[in-house]
């Protein structure tokens, strides 16, 4: 598993890329009340806003983590955007890409330096 500084994680699975927000970030939001999803096919570069988080204490923007296009959704999510402080790491998934270069993971961190960077 692969993590960002806007504390997304990113786990490969057969030629995709699936993309969720960590429970750090789970935890800090609070309360999730909705989100919405990007389209699929959607291309994004990285650092495009492709998502909205709404909770309780704020919104956020989620945003590309890489360049690519956007393969699926979990549509779950929109129906039940509790799922993300309930289980961030795995049906809280926010969705799937394609990436355009799959060795750009190389340049995120992994699990020991996502942990120092939140201490």
């Amino acid at each position: 598993m692969k993590y960002t500084e806007e504390h997304e994680w990113l786990r490969v699975e057969d030629d995709l890329v699936v993309v969720g927000i960590t429970a750090y970030a789970a935890e800090q939001l609070g309360d999730v009340v909705f989100v919405e999803l990007p389209d699929e096919g959607t291309q994004v570069v990285k650092d495009d806003e492709v998502a909205v988080i709404e909770s309780v204490k704020a919104a956020s923007d989620i945003l590309a983590p890489l360049d690519g296009e956007i393969a699926e959704i979990n549509a779950a999510l929109v129906d039940t955007p509790a799922l993300v402080n309930e289980d961030p790491l795995g049906e809280a998934w926010f969705f799937k890409m394609k990436l355009a270069d799959l060795s750009a993971l190389d340049d995120l961190m992994d699990e020991a330096a996502y942990n120092a960077l939140i201490g």
